[in-house]
């Protein structure tokens, strides 16, 4: 998933009363009394999607999953920053959903206060997924959350400015450098990123982190330094706009197709508006320092997963939706629908001959690493560290070195 919400020192809070209090979740129903063995004639589902394609898309396969299980579908819809203080709040009351769709690095927080149900206890299967959508959705070496579809981040460009530059897209760093050089004139900067005190901007930060050799569980390192030096040398020679320690992702996506920006990091949920915009461009792996490093993205996309309710017959019909969801059909057709990638390695391979241009995309999704994959539940102490730690160097209130050791340092 993209992020799609910054978390809130109010709703860390929620989460870490969450987890700290123990839930006493027997007898949970999703709005409705306990069943009594009767037949499930409906199944509640709690989301985010709440606007434009996504809210139609995934409101539609919902329902088509509750007709192939006949149950009427009920959702509720939330602002992504809402949610975990949503589900703290029905955890407590004990009204969770019978499904409960979740940012990928949630998934773990939410799993170790026990209100998640293991899907090995429905007998669904975790086959022929991407090893980091099985990681984002894994706690403690069992699978809580699968993600029909998921995201990651490449390198967008302006193919007519390009070209007319006389510039290809770069691979490594040192082309990044001096394509984003040749392409800054007048009020156009050759590059721009997201570099805001969010997780969008740690999010756009770690493929330059993770492809460098840098880690999250210590960012006071020489790789990690190395790669926001990079972005801090854009920064000071002119090639990237001094704003991007405020823009969003969406900033930067209108940025570029206003042609103030000749190339971008961004995600594939932007090309429905780039089309729009008839701003001809290409997408290319992000580079890397050298041409013999490996370029790791980071993985987006939302879970799916079956509260512990306390109704056994209605968590056994939640499960099937969440099958359902993750149907090979449902993951190809929704990827397309979404501009999205199938989390299914082989139906990924099927979406990239189906839609070339995403081709990029499914290449890297491949490989892709869950941001909760070494940190677990830790995770967002970390993403804080490094945004801070990039917003403070790029502002030019500490070196690129002291910013992270600083950041490191902190609690």
């Amino acid at each position: 998933m993209k992020p799609r919400h910054r978390r809130t020192p109010q709703v860390l809070s929620a989460v870490a009363m969450l987890a700290a209090v123990p839930l006493v979740l027997a007898g949970c129903s999703g709005g409705s009394s306990a069943s009594s063995g009767g037949k499930v004639d409906s199944i509640t589902v709690l989301d985010y999607y709440n606007q434009g394609n996504d809210k139609k898309v995934i409101g539609e396969y919902l329902d088509k999953c509750g007709a192939d299980n006949d149950v009427t579908i009920k959702r509720s819809l939330v602002p992504g920053s809402s949610l975990i203080q949503k589900v703290l709040q029905q955890a407590s009351s004990k009204t969770l959903p019978d499904v409960l769709m979740l940012d990928n690095p949630d998934l773990q927080q939410i799993a170790e206060t026990g209100a998640l149900s293991p899907l090995s206890d429905y007998d669904i299967s975790t086959d022929g997924y991407a090893k980091g959508v099985l990681q984002a959705g894994t706690y403690e070496d069992e699978v809580y959350g699968l993600a029909p579809t998921v995201n990651t981040i490449a390198l967008f460009y302006n193919k007519k400015v390009l070209s007319e530059a006389g510039v290809t897209p770069p691979k490594t760093w040192d082309e990044l450098q001096s394509a984003a050089a040749k392409l800054t004139k007048g009020d156009q900067y050759g590059f721009a990123v997201d570099a805001n005190a969010t997780y969008e901007g740690t999010w756009q930060f770690l493929p330059f982190m993770w492809s460098n050799g840098g880690d999250e569980k210590d960012i006071a390192t020489p790789e990690t330094e190395e790669a926001l030096s990079l972005w801090k040398g854009l920064v000071d020679d002119g090639s990237m706009s001094k704003s991007v320690v405020n823009w969003t992702q969406a900033d930067v996506n209108d940025q570029f197709m206003a042609g103030k920006a000749a190339m971008m990091i961004n995600g594939p949920w932007q090309i429905p508006g780039l089309k729009e915009s008839k701003v001809d461009y290409g997408i290319a792996q992000i580079p890397v320092q050298s041409a013999s490093d490996k370029a790791v993205a980071p993985l987006g996309g939302e879970v799916w997963t079956v509260p512990n309710t306390g109704d056994k017959a209605k968590q056994a019909v939640a499960a099937k939706i969440v099958d359902c969801m993750n149907s090979d059909a449902n993951q190809l057709a929704m990827a397309k629908l979404r501009y999205t990638i199938p989390s299914k390695t082989d139906v990924a391979q099927q979406f990239g001959k189906d839609v070339p241009e995403e081709q990029v995309f499914v290449d890297l999704v491949a490989d892709a690493r869950a941001r909760t994959g070494e940190l677990g539940a830790d995770w967002p102490k970390a993403a804080t560290k490094i945004y801070t730690a990039v917003q403070s160097a790029l502002t030019g209130q500490d070196s690129p070195a002291d910013a992270l050791q600083n950041a490191q340092s902190s609690n």
